[in-house]
């Protein structure tokens, strides 16, 4: 008996060694990799300190005093970003070159920034909150047109965007919900205070609900009047948790690059390309705090007295999904004042035969379902050999359906929406359908470019993502609808 121990134990520790050599030498193989990957930059690198965080909360106590320290931080950007990288013909695209076609600062407005639209008497007001890497410019269009619709609207520029990606790296999803504060309260002085709706894109959605929580439980005012969430990063790959450790090893010395994701070039105005591990472990973090709040409040009923909530959402979405939104948001909250809204694929286009994930099962399931606990719309083709598109609506607790035209085809040569297209118009002039004349901005939209792959600096995924939404007049009608019907 003592032998076989013996040989059990002499077993376990090979096995214990074996597993340990192999995490190593991946390990080692992994940080070679990243060690070969593309070069960090000035802007992966350098630290802006004018950059707001929740421990200012002390001495920037109002959205005035946000942008008064905004202008600092955008000033230091110019001194030590921009007046130290190279200009000319060969660095034409390049976002922190000055001059050049991808160079933000020389459209005015500089749509980086924080903005505002007053309105004379404005019916109510409206934060706009964009998403992780991206800039106020997301939700511009939406907000343009709202304010011409009477309200007061506000766009927020969150912490760490808008500048350079490495203010990615040490942001919290907790600087961004001190920032969005300040605006509430900044437009309860503006307009009546049971009238501020507030609308998040990917990323600036579970802030919305985050702060709507917070409302219903009386430590922040006022509730919002409704939200309105556009792709909303409700729920996550539980992967992005390990973002965390990986972050921290960025700290060691010659591990710097471990603080990224991904290193890419900058090229466009509006947007980092580079993405940081801290980000993906920001988003974590909100979206499981979100998750924990929800499921807690929850756990003696629906909630009940949740600001009305609309959700756009495609179908196909490579970051998040039609079920994290309902497990993780709707199916907790009570009935009657809250819809889905879900853009299906074009089945015109593609056949099931080709496609890795079918949608139709899941939106049929819901179409199906009488218990719903939300009302639910979907845009779909009219038949799978059309291309026009029409409207099927369903209310919450019902199976009753309804059918109308929506009078629009999809595009030619676009098979799906995505998760970054929907608050962009056809017309955009920097993701839109086509470049508009006598722009000298770069454009980063539909473009019909063949060849071979490592060429250019695009990689396949901006080449093929949509990035604008061919049905946006729907999405933008049917936000003021729903803002109208949910007061102010």
């Amino acid at each position: 008996m003592r032998q076989m121990f013996l040989i059990f134990r002499r077993m376990a520790l090979y096995l214990i060694v074996a597993v340990l050599g192999f995490g190593l030498g991946g390990f080692s193989l992994y940080t070679y990799m990243v060690s070969r990957g593309p070069s960090l930059k000035l802007w992966h690198t350098q630290a802006l300190s004018a950059e707001f965080s929740v421990d200012d909360k002390d001495k920037v106590r109002s959205f005035s005093d946000y942008r008064q320290l905004e202008e600092k931080l955008f000033a230091q950007m110019d001194a030590e970003v921009y007046a130290r990288t190279d200009t000319g013909p060969e660095f034409g695209f390049a976002r922190y070159s000055a001059g050049s076609a991808a160079d933000p600062r020389r459209h005015n407005p500089n749509w980086n920034r924080s903005f505002e639209l007053p309105a004379k008497s404005p019916v109510g007001g409206v934060l706009l909150l964009h998403g992780m890497s991206d800039s106020p410019y997301s939700l511009r269009a939406l907000g343009q047109f709202l304010n011409r619709n009477n309200y007061w609207v506000v766009g927020l520029r969150l912490p760490g965007h808008g500048t350079i990606p490495s203010g990615l790296k040490s942001v919290t999803w907790e600087d961004m919900a001190a920032a969005l504060r300040l605006c509430v309260v900044h437009l309860a002085s503006k307009v009546k205070k049971d009238a501020i709706h507030i609308m998040g894109y990917s990323t600036g959605a579970p802030l919305a609900v985050e702060y709507s929580l917070s409302a219903l439980e009386g430590t922040d005012t006022p509730k919002p009047a409704s939200l309105v969430l556009i792709s909303p990063a409700i729920g996550i790959s539980p992967a992005a948790a390990l973002a965390s450790w990986k972050g921290a090893l960025a700290n060691l010395p010659g591990l710097e690059k471990f603080a990224w994701t991904s290193i890419l070039p900058e090229f466009d105005p509006y947007k980092y390309n580079s993405f940081t591990t801290n980000a993906g472990d920001q988003v974590h973090r909100l979206t499981s705090t979100v998750k924990g709040r929800v499921e807690t409040k929850a756990a003696s009923g629906p909630i009940r007295n949740f600001p009305p909530t609309i959700v756009f959402l495609s179908t196909v979405d490579a970051t998040v999904s039609v079920d994290a939104v309902i497990d993780n948001l709707f199916e907790h909250l009570a009935p009657d004042r809250h819809e889905l809204v879900l853009f299906d694929i074009n089945r015109r286009s593609v056949g099931s035969t080709v496609l890795v994930s079918d949608p139709g099962p899941l939106t049929a399931r819901l179409m199906d379902n009488p218990n719903l606990s939300f009302s639910l719309t979907l845009l779909a083709n009219e038949n799978p050999n059309s291309v026009q598109v029409v409207v099927h609506r369903k209310g919450s607790l019902s199976k009753e359906t309804t059918l109308e035209p929506l009078k629009v085809a999809w595009p030619t040569g676009i098979f799906s929406l995505s998760h970054i297209a929907l608050p962009f118009p056809p017309d955009d002039p920097l993701y839109g359908r086509k470049p508009p004349e006598k722009s000298e901005m770069i454009f980063l939209g539909t473009m019909a470019l063949q060849g071979e792959r490592g060429l250019l600096q695009f990689s396949s995924d901006w080449l093929i993502r949509l990035r604008h939404n061919p049905f946006y007049d729907f999405f933008e009608s049917r936000t003021l609808e729903w803002m109208e019907s949910a007061g102010g």
